[in-house]
């Protein structure tokens, strides 16, 4: 053979893979479709949509809030072929990043879609049409996911667009229409409404960011209507969206059913991604797809039914989430050079970089509620918190869930300011199993924003929080 191990895919989970792989002597391959790397995240996704999320809060703040803070500005204005033109420099430094770490492990890398021959053979179809073919003992597929569409909704990407294009508008809508309220929708929608833009969103659940916590839904919802003006349609199905000229005309249903229309001049569809496993040639080794989202099916070890072959990311089941593929990476590299990694996977945190940020790990109320399992519950607000008070960030809140008996943090839930960067206090706790007490008894840095986490913490154990 070869190689030790080829990747196909150089997402999160295929580049950190790769570069796990070869710190354990094995010798790596990557095959990547596309000229550059770091797959959907730094091209298309996490990396680009943080880089304007960063620019239009920027300009949100100098619009609408720097005033109270003894700063006046005048003619402020949006330069978006500038904040476009940084964004895609964020991702060259990022994707030059990757290169340079691929050479600095003697990661060979070839440019072309991969596809099996048999479980050890890969032929490489490159863009001019020539093929190669390329051997390994083991393979990692790590293809990642694409865009969900509808088959009633036709993206034209012009007008009605996904999340690839709402990356490079080239100017501000009027009135953003966006299908969807979960994390992508709400992220990009917020984009737009801090730059100027009327946003709608439609979600035809009932809640946004439906698959955390309740209270978070609720609280974000709140939020983003008062500070950007966002509009919300939940529990509406809907029907179409037609393209006409510089229109957008949106038809959906009502929770009664009656049919409503919304008009705009640009529509995201934004409704979920899919997993991509097209032109792998999984029909030659055998491996068939599971119906429900065309995902690979793997084992505990993320080996596929065939040996030596195995899928990690958003192409098998699980949350799609860039750091949940970059630990299965690890975890395949591990355990292909005989190691015993593991993963918990009720610890994957997850994160919605709006603004207040959200972000949650472990079990929501409705889970044990519905697991019944008997549990304490604090929250603390950020209106009480000294730091958001200087900052002038005082929406959102950090409720703990802990086991009644034991007092175990089951479940970290907070939305507010800079939650996706302290939620991390809340896993590295929870993967030692501390109780709210332990966390109650650490002392905090004042004055932080963490410090409403320990003030969670003390209300979650007999109701003692001091500041609330």
């Amino acid at each position: 053979m070869q190689y030790d191990v080829i990747v196909i895919g150089s997402g999160p989970g295929g580049y950190v893979g790769a570069i796990r792989c070869a710190q354990l002597g094995l010798k790596t391959a990557v095959i990547e479709k596309y000229s550059t790397f770091g797959g959907t995240c730094l091209n298309v996704g996490c990396i680009p949509s943080k880089a304007l999320l960063d620019s239009s809060e920027h300009y949100h703040n100098a619009a609408h809030n720097f005033d109270a803070f003894g700063i006046s500005l005048k003619d402020l204005k949006v330069d978006m072929a500038k904040m476009i033109a940084r964004k895609d420099d964020v991702i060259a430094q990022n994707t030059a990043g990757i290169t340079f770490l691929f050479k600095k492990n003697k990661i060979d890398s070839f440019q072309g879609v991969g596809s099996f021959v048999d479980k050890n053979t890969i032929k490489i179809t490159k863009a001019d049409g020539s093929t190669e073919q390329v051997t390994a003992k083991n393979v990692i597929i790590a293809t990642g996911s694409k865009p969900t569409s509808l088959p009633f909704l036709p993206v034209d990407k012009k007008r009605i667009i996904t999340s690839t294009e709402a990356l490079n508008l080239k100017e501000i809508p009027k009135h953003l229409i966006v299908i969807g309220g979960g994390v992508i929708g709400l992220e990009l929608g917020s984009v737009y409404a801090r730059l100027g833009s009327k946003v709608s969103v439609v979600e035809f659940a009932k809640s946004i960011i439906g698959t955390m916590d309740g209270g978070l839904g609720k609280e974000l919802q709140r939020v983003l209507k008062k500070s950007l003006g966002m509009e919300f349609y939940l529990g509406h199905k809907v029907t179409g969206a037609t393209a006409k000229g510089k229109t957008v005309k949106v038809t959906a249903e009502d929770p009664k059913g009656q049919e409503i229309t919304l008009d705009g001049d640009y529509c995201i569809v934004a409704v979920g991604r899919t997993a991509y496993s097209e032109g792998l040639g999984l029909e030659n080794i055998g491996i068939t797809l599971e119906e429900r989202g065309k995902k690979i099916p793997v084992n505990d070890h993320l080996e596929t039914s065939v040996q030596g072959v195995f899928a990690i990311g958003d192409v098998i089941t699980g949350a799609m989430l860039a750091h949940k593929a970059e630990d299965e990476g690890v975890y395949v590299a591990e355990y292909i050079a005989g190691q015993k990694p593991h993963i918990d996977y009720n610890l994957i945190p997850g994160v919605v970089y709006t603004w207040p940020e959200v972000a949650s790990v472990g079990k929501t109320e409705e889970q044990l509620k519905e697991a019944g399992v008997k549990y304490k519950a604090g929250s603390f607000s950020f209106k009480a918190s000294g730091r958001a008070k200087a900052s002038g960030d005082t929406d959102g809140f950090v409720k703990v869930l802990a086991d009644a008996t034991t007092d175990e943090v089951l479940g970290v839930h907070m939305i507010g300011p800079r939650a996706a960067d302290m939620i991390g206090e809340a896993t590295v706790a929870m993967e030692y199993r501390a109780s709210a007490e332990d966390i109650a008894r650490i002392c905090h840095a004042h004055p932080t924003y963490t410090e409403a986490l320990k003030e969670a913490a003390l209300a979650a154990t007999a109701n003692r929080a001091i500041h609330a």
